[in-house]
């Protein structure tokens, strides 16, 4: 109590000399302290000039972080699943003792569709030749898709996608200023909702062609190419006494969608493929770890059983609805990339 007494007291002494001083002129009251007040950036419209240079930008500094070997580096440049699959590819050229390939781009078309000024995300695709650098003979046309957050935010590759060999790449509608159009996740126009083209092809490389979803969607090594694979991975697996099971399922990631000439869609989306081989029967040999999850494994599988996550990326035309029946096209599959991102040999789970 006594302290408290003090302090009070010697506050207002203290109060009584500083208004003693001031009235004689002898001290002046210091200015109050305030920190600087900062404004977020200003949103900056996305135009195909900023796309250009965005996608520039991504090329130089890609291939900086490439040449370096810096995986760090360049997983600051993407997003995503694409951040996923460059991390991955990253750790299979050190286990392959193999430096992380580089690649040369040509010269690209870009889609930018108009979207509000103050909008985020904000987004735009480039369809380029790539190539691996020393390898002439390996030129692929690829799909890329960016995407900037917020106005702190900087551009990054979230999907890449190879196109098919015998696709043609369908033509992007562009207006006069440049800009493509983007399609509304629940576009009725379209025979698929560009939100479902993923669910689609998932429902047919589990159905496989008697599916329902094939009535919309054409045959193609993505589609039911995938069904047969795990028919076949199923029965190889049998044989052996383990049991394969693969479910395709949807990811968090961003979609994007553009309107395509004569009223169809490019839609780009991502999807997971779990895979899990089991050995049930104790006296079973454990599973071996698939060649294509070996640089995320230490080679050892602890329990019975070997669990694999592969991230895909995908593009697909969607074709207009039509009038009639009759004469309606199905959706068909352009591009796919993808690797095992994630591997796992979980112990066996006590009863």
């Amino acid at each position: 109590m006594h302290s408290f007494l003090r302090v009070v007291a010697a506050g207002v002494l203290l109060a009584l000399l500083t208004a003693a001083g001031c009235a004689e002129g002898k001290t002046e009251a210091r200015p109050t302290v305030t920190m600087p007040k900062t404004s977020p950036p200003a949103p900056v419209a996305l135009t195909p000039q900023v796309a250009e240079q965005a996608f520039r930008s991504y090329v130089t500094d890609e291939d900086v972080a490439r040449a370096a070997g810096d995986e760090r580096l360049a997983l600051t440049w993407t997003s995503d699943g694409q951040s996923q699959l460059t991390a991955a590819e990253f750790r299979k050229a050190a286990y392959d003792g193999d430096p992380v390939p580089r690649f040369g781009y040509g010269k690209p078309r870009l889609y930018v569709p108009k979207l509000k000024d103050a909008a985020y995300p904000q987004w735009f695709v480039v369809s380029v030749d790539r190539s691996v650098m020393d390898r002439p003979k390996s030129k692929r046309r690829v799909l890329m898709g960016f995407i900037l957050r917020g106005p702190s935010d900087h551009w990054k590759l979230t999907v890449a996608t190879v196109l098919q060999e015998k696709a043609k790449e369908p033509k992007v509608a562009i207006d006069a200023a440049g800009y493509a159009t983007a399609l509304s996740a629940g576009d009725a126009s379209l025979l698929i909702r560009p939100r479902d083209v993923g669910g689609i092809q998932a429902t047919i490389a589990a159905e496989g062609p008697r599916s329902v979803a094939a009535k919309v969607m054409k045959s193609n090594p993505v589609t039911t190419g995938f069904y047969q694979d795990a028919k076949r991975a199923r029965k190889k697996a049998k044989k052996d006494d383990i049991t394969y099971t693969v479910v395709y399922t949807a990811t968090p990631f961003p979609y994007f969608g553009l309107r395509t000439e004569h009223g169809g869609g490019l839609v780009i989306y991502s999807l997971f493929r779990n895979t899990s081989l089991v050995a049930k029967d104790p006296r079973t040999p454990k599973p071996e770890i698939p060649q294509e999850a070996e640089h995320l494994l230490d080679g050892a599988v602890e329990g019975n059983e070997v669990d694999t996550t592969a991230t895909l990326h995908f593009a697909a035309f969607d074709p207009p609805k039509a009038k009639k029946r009759a004469a309606q096209a199905k959706a068909h599959m352009l591009a796919d990339d993808g690797a095992v991102t994630k591997a796992a040999t979980p112990p066996i789970k006590k009863p």
